[in-house]
């Protein structure tokens, strides 16, 4: 802490020391009429004779004395305020002029000796931060409002910035961007009212940048040293700082990180401080009020319809945030054309859900009212006739139609589409954010602490001693030096490194623990299974059986039962294995100790999706490509551990089921994501709140409002990514099955971008500030999906839809000309003797007295001397089905490599701009070097030494200008 700083703390304690020496009994008497005229709207002042009953009544007495005591409280705060001049709810120091660039929390432990150890690593950390530049500022925990938690205030200096802006390599203004602007679009006028203003926009001036330097100071353009470094680059500062300060050696081994401190208790929060609230601007006016600017134009639902101020975004939350939400905003545009072609394709199915043959005759009933079809399953089940499955028939063609075939093939284009533009934008974004020479590689110089801490043993890493050479070439000052000379384990020739046998070790463990939880998954479906086997009948004789049901029995079948309930507990299932793994995916990942960040995320990643992909999609698999394809025919029928018959699918196909468990998972998981990131957060925060409400502003500080927030912690973006790539796998992997799921994805985006916009903003601390170029490791795993949906929907064409077997009968197999169709469900079905039943099979009630029943398939009759085998017409299908897939698949591919290479990854105007942006700064900083050695030259002895390098500064400019 600086000493002025403590001078003012020392007696902000004896003030508070004077007031505590004055209390008493009698004192309470006679200034409680004084304390009730202080607080605004008391009304609980007490009488004389109220004051002898609570003498005589001693847990009233209590509780008015504990109610005192606050009301002193609340004295002694007010009258600190009133010493200071300034109001609490600020982001500088007391002396209104450093900025808080980082805050610590801590409590005191009750057990002594836990906080004696804490309290050693804290004054540790401490003394190291103050050796290393930083300014400190100490909050006692009589001045915050639960009386308990302390607040230790951060600020960087100058020295400290310029020192580390060097290192990490941070870009800065050298002269204003005066390229002429790219020429608007003539269309852009009928986008008015979807823009913001240009000054949100485009918060600051575009500028020709460089990496920061020392040396060249004068060269940027430094108006006030105090807000050359944005707030978001001063907390990445400093968060780099904290992460890597060591507090002290225990067990033999140096111990760092302020990440270590906070798991052990020793600190229980640290963040960087909001500008203001977010309803209302800051009365300071050095605060720009950025955060109640995002909300007022970005994070209220009342503005969906508005563009992202994404360049704000970037500016106050970092790069990192920023690509999320500029790459969530493009993914939402360009679901809106994947939605209305889908809603097309919807409406095409309604508009001729009349006109379907198929299901006219399924519902006919002197066709399907007169076929009798064999028992869904053994002995409980009873014959039924074709028509009761009407309804589902025909809303199946809402779904099953040509249009659908149209669809898949569309939303494979799409995808590729989606895919390029993005990296086009992305590439865009990149030279606007000054991260075109941002490369990962430069993360692999910030070892994660864990394992640094972890890796005990050393090798010789030639990339640190580049660091080394940095600082004896004194490109840092002096507190840089005595910073990094203390973080030898990071910065000397010798590093840490795991060896081959303990990371093959660790990996082995790590795959057979995933693999178990995926064997997990399939064995929680193979569970849904047997209950979608075991209840199928029970629901057949509830429907069979009970009165009350039979006005809905048209729309509820016992198929459609089935599935709806299956498809719940599936969802369910899903929930809990995800909140089990999550945990445990983390728990391997810090077991494999990564060596980076990148590496970190990058390994975590791959776990949490492929873990998602299996949970969340196995049941659409099994839908789709299993379900009714190994069923057998009644007299030889498939089971399931030799007791469960499996499925069949309706007589209308199976895709109908694949639409209901698509729209039940898909949207239950929307809707149970919002909730989460909505509801829960602000229930946490108003709880955590809820004693503070009733504070004036001035004496519930800033940084008690954060540290009331809830914390976006290192995985908040990853999980905002994973939600939204399983998302884009229910709109690709199977859309073919249901075409609305893009307007569906779309509604969700539209809702998802406002909700993560408000709880960022409102209910949650600031976050660090990160760099990223783009969307890392998701790219690749979206590419991944773009070539794996198009054989899922070519499937999905083939065998779940009854497309190709319609095709098959109108150009093979019809037998009335002016009606191609009609007949098609009739040979769809094949004949079955019920005489040929076991006793096994055989239901226990024939009403009807029925001799044969139909099934779905394509089987010779009972009486056809190869009866119960595959007819040519089936042959026929399976043929047209792999011709279909082949050519789909060809087709699909060829175009999405055409469309690929048609569209350049970064566009013209950008690699020009690039281009012309590289050479003016680089004529600009050898320029600058030109007139600083001639300016030496004027002054210097040695003439033919600075000639020289003047000759060498002349060559550069002549030779950027020529390149």
């Amino acid at each position: 802490m600086n000493r002025s700083g403590q001078m003012e703390q020392e007696t902000l304690i004896e003030m508070s020391a004077a007031t505590d020496g004055d209390g008493g009994n009698g004192d309470f008497c006679e200034n409680n009429s004084h304390a009730d005229s202080e607080l605004p709207g008391n009304s609980e002042g007490l009488s004389s004779t109220e004051s002898s009953f609570l003498i005589t009544n001693h847990e009233r007495l209590l509780q008015v004395t504990r109610k005192w005591q606050k009301h002193r409280l609340f004295l002694k705060r007010r009258l600190m305020i009133d010493k200071h001049h300034q109001s609490k709810d600020s982001v500088f120091f007391r002396d209104g002029v450093r900025r808080i660039d980082f805050v610590l929390s801590y409590n005191e432990d009750p057990n002594r000796e836990a906080e004696r150890k804490k309290s050693e690593r804290r004054k540790e950390f401490e003394l190291n931060l103050l050796k290393s530049g930083l300014e400190l500022e100490t909050e006692h925990k009589r001045e915050s409002e639960n009386g308990k938690i302390y607040f230790i205030k951060i600020h960087a200096p100058w020295e400290v910035l310029s020192t580390y802006a060097e290192v990490l390599n941070i870009k800065v203004p050298i002269q204003k961007n005066d390229m002429a602007a790219p020429m608007e679009n003539p269309l852009d006028c009928l986008l008015t009212p979807f823009k913001l203003p240009d000054d949100i926009m485009s918060p600051e001036p575009d500028y020709f940048t460089a990496p920061f330097s020392k040396q060249k100071e004068e060269l940027f353009l430094i108006n006030d040293r105090n807000t050359f470094f944005s707030p978001s680059t001063r907390n990445r500062i400093v968060y780099y700082i904290i992460s890597r300060c060591p507090y002290g050696t225990e067990e033999g081994k140096k111990k760092f990180g302020i990440k270590r401190l906070l798991n052990n208790g020793t600190y229980t929060a640290a963040y960087p401080l909001h500008d203001c609230q977010y309803w209302k601007r800051a009365r300071d006016e050095k605060c720009q009020s950025e955060r109640y600017t995002l909300y007022m134009e970005w994070a209220r639902f009342g503005r969906f319809f508005k563009e992202q101020p994404l360049d704000l975004i970037r500016k106050y939350y970092g790069e990192k945030i920023g690509i999320y939400f500029a790459w969530l905003g493009f993914y939402t545009e360009m679901l809106f054309f994947a939605a209305i072609v889908g809603f097309l394709c919807f409406l095409y199915g309604w508009i001729t859900m009349d006109d379907s043959v198929s299901s006219g005759e399924i519902c006919d009933p002197h066709i399907g009212g007169q076929i009798i079809m064999c028992p869904l399953c053994d002995k409980t089940c009873q014959f039924w006739r074709l028509n009761t499955t009407c309804e589902p028939s025909r809303y199946s063609h809402l779904f099953d139609n040509v249009a659908t075939l149209f669809f898949a093939i569309f939303m494979g284009i799409w995808v590729t589409l989606f895919l390029e533009f993005w990296k086009r934008r992305q590439a865009r974004l990149e030279y606007e954010w000054d991260l075109v020479d941002f490369e990962e590689e430069q993360q692999q110089l910030q070892l994660r602490p864990e394992y640094e801490v972890k890796c005990t043993q050393k090798r010789k890493n030639p990339v640190t001693q580049e660091v080394e050479m940095v600082v004896k070439r004194g490109a840092v000052n002096f507190f840089g030096k005595l910073f990094l000379c203390w973080m030898s384990i990071v910065f000397w020739e010798m590093e840490p490194y795991l060896p081959v046998t303990s990371k093959a070790a660790r990996f082995c463990f790590s795959g057979a623990t995933v693999l178990f939880w995926i064997s997990l998954i399939i064995a929680s479906m193979i569970a849904v299974i047997v209950y979608r086997l075991a209840v199928y009948a029970a629901f057949a004789n509830l429907m069979e059986n009970n009165d009350t049901l039979q006005p809905v029995s048209n729309l509820l079948t016992p198929q459609l039962a089935t599935s709806v309930t299956a498809s719940c507990l599936n969802f369910v299932i899903i929930m809990i294995l995800n909140f089990l793994y999550e945990r445990v995916a983390i728990w391997i990942t810090d077991m494999e100790i990564p060596r980076t960040h990148l590496e970190y995320e990058n390994r975590l990643t791959m776990k949490m999706f492929l873990f998602q992909f299996v949970n969340y999609y196995s049941s659409c698999f099994y839908v789709a490509f299993f379900k009714g394809k190994f069923v057998g025919y009644p007299a030889k029928y498939t089971y399931m551990f030799n007791r469960y018959r499996n499925e069949e699918c309706d007589p209308a196909g199976c895709l109908i089921e694949l639409t209901t468990q698509l729209t039940i998972v898909m949207a239950g998981k929307q809707i149970w994501g919002n909730i989460q990131e909505a509801f829960v957060p602000w229930t946490c925060n108003w709880w955590g709140r809820r004693k503070a409400r009733n504070n004036p502003e001035d004496l519930y500080s800033r940084w008690e409002q954060d540290y009331d927030l809830q914390t976006f912690g290192p995985l908040g973006l990853f999980y905002e990514y994973l939600e939204m790539v399983i998302q884009f796998g229910f709109i690709t992997l199977f859309v073919a099955s249901f075409p609305l799921a893009p307007l569906l994805a779309l509604l969700n985006n539209i809702l998802e971008i406002r909700v993560d916009s408000w709880k960022l903003t409102t209910q949650f601390r600031r976050p660090i500030a990160a760099k990223a170029h783009s969307i890392g490791v998701w790219q690749e795993i979206l590419n991944g999906m773009a070539v794996l949906s198009v054989v899922t929907n070519a499937f999905i064409v083939a065998f779940t839809s009854d497309m190709i077997p319609r095709l098959v009968y109108y150009y093979a197999y019809t037998e009335n000309a002016g009606s191609p169709m009609s007949g098609y469900i009739n040979s769809s079905l094949s004949f079955f003797n019920v005489s040929d039943f076991s006793a096994d099979h055989m239901p226990l009630e024939n009403e009807m007295n029925v001799t044969v029943c139909r099934y779905r398939d394509y089987r010779y009759p009972p009486d056809h001397e190869r009866r119960y085998l595959n007819t040519m017409q089936f042959w026929h299908i399976l043929a047209a089905k792999m011709a279909f897939i082949i050519i789909m698949e060809h087709v699909v591919f060829l175009v999405k490599f055409f469309v690929a290479w048609l569209i350049p990854d970064v566009p013209s105007e950008v690699k020009a701009r690039i281009k012309r942006e590289k050479y003016l700064t680089q004529k600009i900083l050898h320029e600058y070097e030109l007139c600083k050695w001639k300016k030496k030259l004027q002054d210097e002895n040695n003439c033919a030494e600075v000639a020289k390098q003047v000759f060498a500064s002349e060559g550069k400019v002549q030779l950027s200008a020529v390149m």
